[in-house]
């Protein structure tokens, strides 16, 4: 069985003996329509099914009412909490949401530039590979307002609405020197992206202001399954691996902060395969506070991402910037940088060695 043809305008025109205009302002609800031929024109779309087409009334518009979001990996936890309130926001404001994945590949980051370019949206929300500027320099020079989200892109000025990756790996290093613990080590993503470097800089400079120094294997890089610079923070695996040697070499009291709350149930596994209890012999600090965290033995301690935050700070962002794009005059304001606070939570996870309470 064949496809059935799509409604047009025309079909309802046809059907009721009107001009397609006058089908089309009826639909429009416009006053030159009188109301019993709005109520005819109505009746008569639905029952023969019609749906406008976006696509041809932005042509007319000059208006997609569409957004662009160019994200590295939709399975990433907090990613995909961005997405669902980048969504939803986009929604409440009448616009439709174009999504493009690109594996932390910069090929993929360049079509999908260029793929947005030639649909017309009327904005991008991108979390950059961090490989490259060109595309992201063409699309905006092409009239398409951009505003990054979670990752810096040395090179281009534009809008960034991220996470303080910084000030949460502040909090969580203070908290565990509050613990009285010295042995600190840093289980991180092995990939050269702004929330790693950020929080890596954050737990030296924490450090540094209590005089202490990390030793060079403080800092534990934990590689992608497989390689490839792909970031893949669901993965509890190889930060099994890192855990497993760190069991044979940390000294009673040591406490890892792992990059993301994944890292860390596998830093769990490894220490309690060797007779390390969690939260007493060792004690291990996770980032992003997922809904298991709190039911793992003993309860993880977490950085709380606001990524709901940034995905709706985002959104307001980006429209500001497609209003003062839209309109024949005006200045328009200096990018800025908003790094939204993370939360750390506190639980169990953590032993203290200074006799004081969790």
């Amino acid at each position: 069985m064949s496809p059935r043809r799509r409604t047009t305008l025309r079909d309802i025109a046809t059907a009721l003996d009107l001009s397609v205009n006058t089908v089309s302002r009826a639909l429009a609800d416009k006053d030159a329509v009188s109301v019993e031929t709005r109520r005819r024109v109505k009746a008569e779309a639905e029952r023969l099914g019609y749906v406008p087409n976006t696509m041809a009334r932005s042509l007319v518009l000059q208006n997609a009412m569409t957004l662009g979001l160019v994200i590295t990996n939709p399975s990433n936890p907090f990613y995909a909490r961005l997405i669902s309130a980048i969504e939803e926001r986009g929604r409440t404001r009448g616009y439709s949401l174009m999504l493009m994945v690109t594996e932390d590949s910069i090929d993929n980051e360049r079509r999908a530039a260029e793929e947005l370019m030639r649909w017309g949206v009327d904005g991008v929300l991108a979390i950059p590979v961090q490989h490259g500027a060109e595309h992201w320099e063409g699309l905006r020079k092409s009239g398409i307002p951009l505003v990054l989200l979670n990752r810096h892109l040395p090179g281009l000025d534009v809008d960034l609405v991220g996470v303080d990756y910084y000030a949460g790996a502040r909090a969580a290093t203070e908290h565990v020197l509050s613990t009285g613990a010295t042995e600190l080590y840093l289980a991180e993503e092995n990939l050269d992206i702004s929330p790693v470097s950020e929080r890596i800089r954050g737990f030296h400079d924490t450090l540094a202001a209590h005089g202490l120094s990390a030793p060079d294997d403080a800092v534990v890089r934990v590689d992608s399954p497989g390689g490839g610079g792909v970031s893949v923070p669901f993965d509890p695996g190889p930060a099994y691996e890192i855990g497993a040697a760190l069991a044979r070499r940390a000294g009673p009291g040591a406490v890892v902060l792992a990059g993301n709350d994944y890292h860390a149930l596998g830093l769990y596994r490894a220490f309690t395969e060797h007779g390390l209890r969690v939260g007493v012999d060792v004690g291990v600090v996770g980032h992003g506070d997922h809904p298991f965290s709190a039911y793992l033995d003993p309860p993880l301690t977490s950085v709380r991402l606001p990524a709901a935050e940034v995905g709706r700070a985002g959104v307001d962002r980006l429209l500001e910037r497609v209003e003062i794009a839209g309109q024949a005059e005006g200045g328009e304001a200096a990018p800025a940088h908003t790094l939204l606070p993370p939360e750390l939570v506190v639980r169990a996870s953590v032993p203290r060695s200074d006799g004081g309470e969790h």
